[in-house]
This record gives structure tokens, C-alpha cells and sequence, in this order.
């Protein structure tokens, strides 16, 4: 694991802001501060500052070159099968155990075939001296971040924005598409950013680079998976062997490792199955403590710790420890996430990191096997526009008239979006009832996102998997994963995500709708599986997920800071948002007669980042 970051002349031509390279890497430091190593060439410069994981000798700090000296690697990540893949090259002259090593052989090989072999999660850089081209890829859900930046006949790339912002000269106009996706989502869909010269390599991507010429071909397309028809018998059988071989490859590594534990069933599967794994070893667990009893599932991680025999920590959160984290995350996060839980997400791998060096998670259980409640929604629909005009329309004035409730997930927020989404397309309809609610309550127009992320499977997909579909190229990629890599690696804290394993991934992506929401249950095939680690009150808890009070947070410690960064006059300096309807919504929120914490928070999100980074608006 590290932080990498590159300048590329593909013209051959020497760099010329080659003397900000420190800069860079300062940058990025957080990311890996064990190491540092670099090729530094008149027209290449590529870098890294590493986090050691596994092989923590200095033979296998990054850069790695060819026996020949000309092919170039750099890699951010983990590779999970490099054992199997390191058998392959028994004559190959390895200099290090290390995991990420083994892509240069594969590539030596294949060229950029060999992207496809690789199951890990990775950003990575090739620079290849006999051919002049520059290999950028990431890994197939989009664990890891790549970003970059054309100018001036240069080509930059990093792991993080602020590594590229420190390139003289680079633009930093605002992307007014990736602003309005921001306002509809609370993030920003790859491959923009909010800089609009700055851009992400897509997840599941190859792209190469020689001096005119480019290319990009896409590797993993979780769309083109086709469905398989299984017995569920069989496909528990099938699935529990898999998670099992993701976690048996995810826990290996020189440095401890523990697992972030909420009591849900998605952490509490891998905890069980990490302790099995690590047996007599023992496993390191964490969770977040709130006070307010609504968002606190302690005692729930508390419990489920307590029946597997984890060491277990709890990490109390308090509303000052929210600001302190705010702070932190807007001065040093470039992406913009308006996300909350990527607050207790950093609080929690700073605690974490005083003990281990890499924390499994369980992102992604959700959007492959059909966790969220919006997916009973797509199903329940059908049968709510069936009724009687007079009975939706009585339904409606019901659920409208009920007041706004300050509980973590609040059934009628819940409800009322479930009945606005009444006679809109499927896809309308899943985006309206994930979307921040921006775009109404300022009444501006909204506006097409960005990009439809279906890809080329979508028209043999039905409503629920192309939902979950929608959720893993949006909400997975672009915000829970974007949420964990920035927050840990803030902490220089490696974190992995079993479910996102390749096979696993294939796997779920290739099950019928009935083995992922069957009637009235979600992830009834995960379930099934998890039924035979953990008792039943465990695994059909009602779904809880890592909420933050924000509502109250907003009107009590952070009260100042909301007045601050939404200033009626500097709004309207700023021109980019209508005040009074700002302005509204913050009365609205403060009165108590609505609950505004969906909407406020990506408004002050987005006005401390542009404090912080300064775009040109």
C-alpha cells in the first residue's frame, strides 16, 4: 500500500516542473510513510511513498524495474493472488516477496493483458522506456484512486488530487457537470472531479499513453456478468467457499490486522470467518460509540465481539470529535463527499492504526447481494401504483402529514420518498430516492447526470439488479469507497474489502434476483450463508448503517461553522447557489420544522472545500 504519483513527457521532451516532485509527495506522505523511492529521468519522473505491508524490508520499496532497467512499475494497493501468480515465474529474478512485484513478469507477457490477472485492489502506473508508454489501470470496483491531469504536453498522475495540484500552471476551473452531480448525489461520478482538468482513471480500466496516441479499454464490466441459474442449496455451498478463500487472501500480511465491526451482518460474516482463519491467533475488532442511543450500535459490535472471542475496541465519538474531524477531512480530502460517516470512518482508523496497520471492512455486501431498502421499494411499487388513484392520493396526504423525526434512518423519511417515487422510470425513480433532495428544495432544475453507468448489460437486467447495478457504479464507487480509502489512508491505515474479491464479486453479479432479495427479505442468500457463523438475531437485524446526527449536530456544535460557510452575503458573492432558498432551508432546519440534514450537509461540505482548494468558479 502506498501513494504514488508520476510526470510523464511523452514526447521525450525534458520535464519542466520536474523541482516540485517534494511537493508532491508531501502531499501524499499520509498514504505511505515508511518509504520513499522514485526514477527520476530527464522525461520521466514516477514516485511513491510506501505504507509496508507485506515484506517489510527496504528490497521491496517501490519503484520495481525489469531485469532490463526500462520497464518501470509503480503500484498502490494490494495484489491478493500474487502467490499463484509469482508460481508462474519461477526464473523471473524477484528481488522482494513482495505482492505488487509480480505485474511486472504478467506484464513483460502480456502487456496490458495482464490487468485482467490481477485480483487485488490497485492503482497502478507502468512506464515502459522501450516503447514510451505510460500504462495507467485501476481495480475492477475502484478501490483505489487514480487521478490525472494534461497540460503544457505533460502528463501528471497521483493517487490524490492535491499531489496534481501542486503542477504550476494547471487550471482550476470548476466542472459545473460535476457540480451538478454533486448537488443531485453528494459526490462526484468518475471519471470527473470538481477540477474540471483533473480526471480519475475509471475503475475496472486500462489506459495507455505514447506520444500521439492514446487508448482506453475497459477490463471488468460488472454489467456483462451473466445471471446463472443455481439451487440455493448449492450457491450457499458455492458462496461460503468463496467468502472464506477472500478473507483466508485479504488477512495475509506482516503487519497486523483487524476488522471494522458495526453488529450488522456484513462485518459481523467477516469477523467470524476472520477468527476462524486466525484461530488460536485471535482478531483485533473495532467500532464506533455515539451517545445518542438512535446511531449507536456499540452494543451491538459489543455483542457479536463477545460470542466470536475478538479483542475489541470501542471508539467513542462525541459531537467535538465530529468538528475535529470535519476540520481535518476538509483540509486535507480534495474529493468532495458528502458523506457524514466518513467522519466516524476517520476517527475509527485513527484508533485503529495505534494497533494495526490494515482493517478489513464490508463494503459492497449491499449492492451485490441486494442489501439496501430501496431494493424492497422497486418491489413494493408495483403493487402500490396497482391501487386506486383515490387510495395512492389518500396514502400520499397520510405520509406527507407525518412530522420529521431525528432517528438515524427515520421511517418516514423513508416513506415519503417511496411515494414520490410514484409513476417515475425505474432509474428515475432509484436515483430520486437515493439524491440529497437538493435540486427541489433550491428550485433549480436538475440537471442529467453525468453519465449512465449501465453499460452494455443493462437492457438484460431487470429493475432490482439494475438497481443494485446503479448503486455499485454510483453509491459504492464514488462514495463508500472513495469514503474508506480517504479516510484510512488519512491515518495511514490500509483498509480491504473482502466482498469486493473478483470471484466473489463474479459470483453475486451472476445471481437471480430471487437469491438476493426474496420477498420481504434482503440478502437472503448472504443470510443463508451467514446463518451458519452467527445466531439469528444477528443476521436478521434490521439494517442500521454507519449514521451520523447530523441533524442535531448542525443546530448544536457545528452551529456557527453552518453560519460561517453559508453567509447569505458570500453566497451571493460566490454566485453559485440561490441564498434565499439557502437561507430556507437553514431556517427550516434551526425551527425544527423540517429535518434539512440531507440536504445542508453537502452545501456546507461543498463551501468549506471551495475555502480550502479555491477553484475558479
Amino acid at each position: 500500500m502506498c501513494g504514488i504519483y508520476g510526470m510523464v513527457s511523452l514526447d521525450g521532451s525534458p520535464l519542466r516542473h520536474s523541482d516540485v516532485a517534494p511537493e508532491c509527495a508531501r502531499a501524499i506522505r499520509h498514504r505511505g510513510p515508511d518509504s520513499h523511492g522514485e526514477l527520476a529521468l530527464p522525461h520521466v519522473h514516477i514516485a511513491t511513498e510506501r505504507l509496508r505491508i507485506i515484506d517489510l524490508e527496504s528490497r521491496a520499496d517501490q519503484p520495481f524495474s525489469d531485469p532490463s532497467g526500462r520497464v518501470w512499475l509503480v503500484c498502490n494497493g494490494e495484489i491478493y493472488n500474487f502467490e499463484e501468480l509469482r508460481r508462474r515465474y519461477p526464473s523471473y529474478p524477484f528481488r522482494s516477496h513482495s505482492d505488487v512485484e509480480v505485474i511486472l513478469p504478467l506484464y513483460l507477457e502480456h502487456g496490458a493483458e495482464a490487468i485482467r490477472e490481477l485480483n487485488g485492489m490497485f492503482g497502478l502506473a507502468i512506464w515502459d522506456e522501450r516503447t514510451r508508454t505510460l500504462t495507467l489501470a485501476r481495480d475492477r470496483a475502484g478501490e483505489k484512486p487514480l487521478f490525472l491531469a494534461e497540460s503544457g504536453g505533460e502528463l501528471w498522475f497521483a493517487s490524490e488530487i492535491p499531489a496534481l495540484l501542486a503542477k504550476p500552471g494547471l487550471p482550476r476551473h470548476l466542472d459545473r457537470q460535476a457540480l451538478d452531480d454533486f448537488l443531485t448525489l453528494g459526490y462526484v461520478l468518475e471519471p470527473r472531479t470538481l477540477f474540471a482538468a483533473i480526471r480519475q482513471v475509471e475503475a475496472g480500466t486500462v489506459v495507455q499513453l505514447a506520444a500521439g496516441k492514446r487508448s482506453a479499454s475497459r477490463y471488468w464490466d460488472v454489467g456483462e456478468v451473466r445471471e446463472q441459474p443455481r439451487d440455493a442449496a448449492a450457491a450457499a455451498d458455492e458462496l461460503d467457499t468463496l467468502l472464506q478463500r477472500a478473507v483466508a487472501s485479504q488477512l495475509v500480511a506482516d503487519v497486523p490486522v483487524g476488522v471494522c465491526l458495526s453488529g450488522g451482518l456484513d462485518s459481523s460474516l467477516l469477523s467470524a470467518l476472520a477468527m476462524r482463519q486466525r484461530g488460536a491467533a485471535g482478531l483485533l475488532t473495532f467500532s464506533i460509540g455515539f451517545a445518542s442511543r438512535t446511531y449507536d450500535e456499540s452494543i451491538h459490535a459489543r455483542r457479536v465481539a463477545e460470542l466470536l472471542g475478538t479483542e475489541h475496541t470501542e471508539v467513542p465519538v462525541s459531537d467535538a470529535d465530529l468538528t475535529s474531524a470535519f476540520r481535518t477531512i476538509s483540509d486535507k480530502v480534495a474529493d468532495v463527499v458528502a458523506d457524514p460517516a466518513i467522519l466516524p470512518t476517520y476517527l475509527l482508523a485513527r484508533a485503529a492504526r495505534e494497533r494495526v496497520t490494515v482493517l478489513l471492512s464490508g463494503e459492497g455486501a449491499d449492492e451485490l447481494f441486494g442489501g439496501y431498502p430501496t431494493y424492497l421499494g422497486h418491489v413494493l411499487m408495483g403493487g402500490y401504483e396497482a391501487l386506486p388513484g383515490i387510495v395512492r392520493r389518500a396514502v400520499r396526504r397520510r405520509v406527507e402529514g407525518i412530522r420529521p423525526s431525528q432517528k438515524a434512518v427515520p421511517l418516514e423519511f423513508l416513506l415519503k420518498r417511496f411515494v414520490a417515487g410514484e409513476g417515475k422510470r425505474w432509474d428515475e425513480r432509484h436515483t430520486a430516492w437515493v439524491s440529497t433532495g437538493l435540486p427541489e428544495l433550491l428550485s433549480i432544475p436538475p440537471a442529467p447526470l453525468a453519465a449512465d453507468p449501465l453499460g452494455s448489460g443493462a437492457d438484460r437486467r431487470s429493475v432490482l439488479a439494475g438497481a443494485m447495478l446503479l448503486d455499485y457504479h454510483r453509491y459504492l464507487r464514488d462514495d463508500l469507497l472513495v469514503k474508506l480509502d480517504r479516510a484510512g489512508m488519512l491515518t495511514s491505515l490500509e483498509t480491504r474489502v473482502p466482498y469486493l474479491d473478483r470471484e466473489v464479486s463474479t459470483f453475486a453479479s451472476s445471481l437471480s434476483d430471487r437469491l438476493r432479495v426474496r420477498r420481504l427479505t434482503v440478502k437472503w442468500l448472504l443470510k443463508r450463508v451467514g446463518l451458519r457463523y452467527l445466531p439469528r438475531e444477528i443476521v436478521h437485524r434490521r439494517k442500521h448503517g454507519l449514521s451520523v446526527p447530523v441533524g442535531s449536530w448542525l443546530n448544536g456544535e457545528l452551529r456557527g461553522e453552518v453560519d460561517r460557510l453559508l453567509d447569505p452575503e458570500a453566497l451571493r458573492v460566490q454566485g453559485l447557489l440561490p441564498v434565499d432558498a439557502v437561507r430556507r432551508i437553514v431556517d427550516e432546519h434551526r425551527s425544527g420544522a423540517a429535518n434539512h440534514a440531507r440536504a445542508l450537509w453537502p452545501l456546507v461540505v461543498l463551501q468549506a472545500w471551495i475555502e480550502r482548494w479555491r477553484p475558479d468558479l
